[in-house]
């Protein structure tokens, strides 16, 4: 393929040894974001970051900061959130528009000076700038790298490959506060080195990602969208292998690809945001409804209670008799299960599906919020430091440690993969980037409210929490249909539905899968790529006459029959 350049690894490895080094450039992506997510933790607790550069406040008597302008610190904070909501807009965009390898490279470039500007930072007004340009990067790569990755993935693993991913994730928050941690016994603790180098260190792996990302292949649904269908044919080819038992796979997954980017451009205009976001001229395609799903799934991820425990954690700790310097390693050791909890979702994620990942997480959840809030109200209701109130802080504890681990097995990983999956071609990058504004959502509004609320309600904010999670449970039965085992092409059938409940979008799908034979071939059940009477490869070709209308097909049929 003399299109595609010589040096891309498309021409050296191919099928599961090319999906993993697909998944290993995104992984890296994605590490970044994790390590970006942790880094600020630390930083806000370095002496020369909040007394001496930034003016936060002061030291206190017992070593802990004493903040006196909380407002400035939040602000500081939140602004990172404005950028990746910004950043996130620019990313669907011009991925859609330049393509999936492009995007990622800038957003590499951006996240870099955001980075340098962030750890050369002079004062309070210079680090908000910094924190906007760096939350622009991460939003670009958020609204990206989980598309490039759902594209190139077989349907039937796509969610063990986003698992691990988010493994990865999570391991950049690890390792972000191990620096940390070792970088706080560094002098005296007053030197800038403190925070200055943990930020700077994110460059690294920036770096490693621009260097690499342009030896990989483009994602071959952007390149047939496109019309560059001979670049994304081969690509599928080398993805899915062309001999033996894969013979026929690519070829049958490149058709419905063909089949659904034309009716796609039949049934609906190329959207922009604002039409995105309340479904103007989408036709049967309902991204309105898309675009709904995927902001309110992405703000729940936050209201089910891990921005709760990761603020009223040490609270938790500290009634359990865990002193002030035994909780940075008991957080750390937090981090670590958390890390090795999401492997859950590797392995369970394409078997039981992304609904049934989510009923599990909510109930196991709010379980762990109710007793976490009980135990630490009676913990309470003894003398700090008594054996009775480190026995029921330390059950508390125990129940924060239980939430980490299920919310890494489940709710991590579910509301970042379903947007990416479930968006028409035409503008999946766009649809994916609603997704990351629902966490740019979700995320500020915890920063500027629970510091409140917590202050109001103290461990009761925990029951708040913990009633979001049984609110989710018939929210995501009554509206999300199951994209598990599903191709990304049977994504634009399952919400052709006129209806926004999930069991009439399942009962218009079986229909349209019959109406529509010849639309999505790949995943036709019991069905082989090879002809059982002839012995020989079926033959796959464009669909025809195929509409996204239940009803206008079964009147055409009627129609044609009476007729006929």
């Amino acid at each position: 393929m003399d299109k595609i350049s010589k040096w891309n690894v498309v021409h050296k490895v191919e099928k599961q040894k090319l999906l993993w080094a697909v998944n290993g450039v995104a992984g890296l992506a994605i590490f970044f974001f994790g390590y970006d997510q942790g880094v600020m933790g630390g930083v806000n607790t370095a002496r020369d970051y909040y007394e001496t550069t930034m003016k936060l406040g002061h030291k206190g008597e017992d070593g802990a900061p004493v903040i006196t302008k909380t407002l400035l610190q939040g602000g500081i904070n939140a602004s990172y959130y404005i950028g990746t909501l910004l950043g996130a807009l620019l990313g669907g965009s011009v991925g859609d528009r330049v393509g999936r390898i492009k995007t990622i490279g800038l957003a590499a470039v951006w996240s870099i000076v955001g980075a340098a500007l962030q750890c050369s930072a002079q004062n309070s007004d210079w680090m908000i700038c910094a924190r906007v340009m760096n939350g622009i990067g991460t939003g670009i790569l958020n609204a990206i790298v989980p598309v490039w990755a759902t594209e190139t993935a077989a349907h039937t693993s796509r969610g063990q490959f986003v698992s691990i991913e988010f493994t990865l994730n999570i391991f950049g928050v690890v390792v972000a506060y191990w620096i940390e941690f070792g970088c706080s016994k560094y002098g005296d603790g007053t030197s800038p080195f403190i925070w200055r180098f943990p930020i700077a260190f994110q460059i690294v792996p920036l770096i490693f990602l621009l260097a690499i990302v342009w030896f990989f292949p483009e994602s071959p649904r952007w390149l047939t969208k496109v019309g560059r269908e001979d670049e994304a044919r081969y690509i599928l080819g080398r993805l899915r292998g062309e001999t033996g038992a894969d013979e026929g796979l690519a070829e049958a997954e490149f058709q419905d690809i063909r089949n659904i980017a034309e009716l796609e451009k039949k049934t609906s205009e190329q959207q922009n945001y604002f039409k995105m976001l309340f479904g103007i001229g989408t036709g049967k395609l309902h991204t309105g409804r898309r675009v709904q799903l995927v902001i309110w799934l992405q703000i729940m991820q936050e209201w089910i209670g891990i921005a709760g425990i990761t603020i009223y954690g040490p609270e938790i700790f500290k009634i359990a008799g865990i002193s002030a310097s035994d909780q940075l390693w008991v957080s750390g050791l937090n981090d670590i299960t958390y890390m090795f909890s999401t492997l859950v979702c590797v392995f369970t994620l394409d078997r039981i599906g992304r609904r049934w990942t989510l009923y599990w997480g909510s109930v196991g959840m709010g379980i762990c919020l109710f007793l976490a809030g009980g135990l630490s109200r009676v913990a309470q209701n003894h003398p700090l430091g008594s054996p009775d109130a480190k026995h029921y802080g330390g059950g508390a504890t125990f129940f924060v440690f239980l939430y980490t681990m299920i919310f890494g097995a489940t709710w991590l990983t579910v509301p970042w993969l379903y947007p990416a999956e479930i968006f028409p071609l035409q503008i999946r990058a766009r649809g994916n980037a609603w997704g990351v504004v629902g966490w740019s959502l979700g995320n500020g509004w915890t920063v500027v409210l629970l510091p409140t609320i917590f202050k109001r309600l103290n461990e009761k904010t925990l029951y708040l929490f913990a009633a979001c999670n049984v609110i989710s449970i018939p929210m995501v039965w009554a509206l999300y249909p199951e994209s598990n085992q599903r191709t990304l092409e049977e994504m634009d059938l399952v919400f052709a539905s006129d209806s926004i409940w999930n069991w009439e979008a399942e009962r218009n799908f079986k229909i349209l899968k019959e109406q529509n034979p010849d639309l999505v071939q790949t995943t036709a059940r019991n069905r082989s790529v090879v002809d059982p009477e002839t012995g020989e490869l079926r033959k796959f070709s464009a669909a025809r006459g195929a509409s996204l209308d239940a009803n206008a097909l079964s009147a055409h049929t009627e129609h044609v029959e009476k007729t006929g």
